[in-house]
């Protein structure tokens, strides 16, 4: 009976065990393999259950990280384009359509030709006469007077600003571009605004301080690389060749 009783002892334990096999391994062995390849759980702590992770924050992108405000110097704040930076120079007012067209004398006989921007602009009278051009392709001054640094310049030039869509555009750009040949703290006024052929034509007031300038710009075609640009600036102590600025916007022209 002994005999007996320890082999249904044994046979207990074989059907235990293999039971307990059949809980712990899974039914078919690829069901570990063909699940997701994920990361490993998190340690569970000593409570038993896992801890949560905070949620991850949401990425900033590079450009909004960059994104400064222009400001009123010639360069470019980081991700803004020209006009953009035009448009917050607080030195350049917007260009509206109040802004009124100017009557474009007729242009004089002589000419000064600059073939680098594929420009005809006219050779002024007395008392401006042709200066060293350095950095620019042609260049006519009036007398330096005394007991105050500026003076009237007459210059062209290919165009030493990004090219815009618009010929109008791209005048405004050039119009702020020459606030870096006039006193700190130069604003300006406009005064005429108009497309003239191949191109467009600005005429504005420069205010620094008690004292002014007239200046204006003229950007044409001229069939070269960049378009050509003259520019005339005359303070008020020259006033009496203000009258010079109406004939440089209408004898611009192109050469040929």
């Amino acid at each position: 009976m002994r005999v007996v009783y320890r082999g249904l002892a044994v046979a207990t334990a074989v059907v235990a065990v293999a039971a307990t096999l059949a809980v712990v391994l899974p039914s078919e062995p690829d069901e570990v393999a063909a699940g997701p390849v994920t990361a490993p759980p998190a340690a569970p702590s000593s409570s038993g259950s896992a801890p949560s992770s905070p949620p991850a924050a949401a990425p900033t992108p590079v450009a909004a990280q960059q994104r400064v405000t222009p400001r009123p110097e010639g360069s470019l704040a980081p991700g803004y384009t020209a006009m953009e930076a035009l448009y917050a120079d607080p030195r350049v007012p917007e260009l509206t359509r109040s802004v009124k067209r100017m009557t474009l004398r007729s242009p004089g006989r002589r000419f000064v030709k600059d073939r680098r921007s594929g420009l005809a602009v006219p050779r002024l009278p007395r008392p401006w006469k042709a200066y060293g051009a350095a950095p620019f392709t042609t260049k006519q001054v009036l007398p330096k007077q005394r007991g105050t640094a500026p003076r009237g310049i007459f210059v062209t030039c290919p165009l030493p600003i990004m090219e815009q869509k618009s010929a109008r555009d791209t005048a405004l750009l050039a119009a702020r571009w020459t606030l870096n040949h006039h006193p700190e703290g130069s604003r300006i006024t406009w005064l005429a605004s108009q497309p003239v052929k191949r191109g467009w034509m600005l005429v504005y007031r420069v205010t620094y301080g008690k004292r002014s300038s007239r200046a204006a710009v003229v950007v044409l075609d001229g069939g070269m690389s960049k378009p050509g640009l003259a520019f005339v600036t005359v303070p008020d102590s020259q006033r009496k060749q203000w009258r010079d600025i109406g004939r440089v916007a209408s004898g611009v022209r192109v050469l040929g």
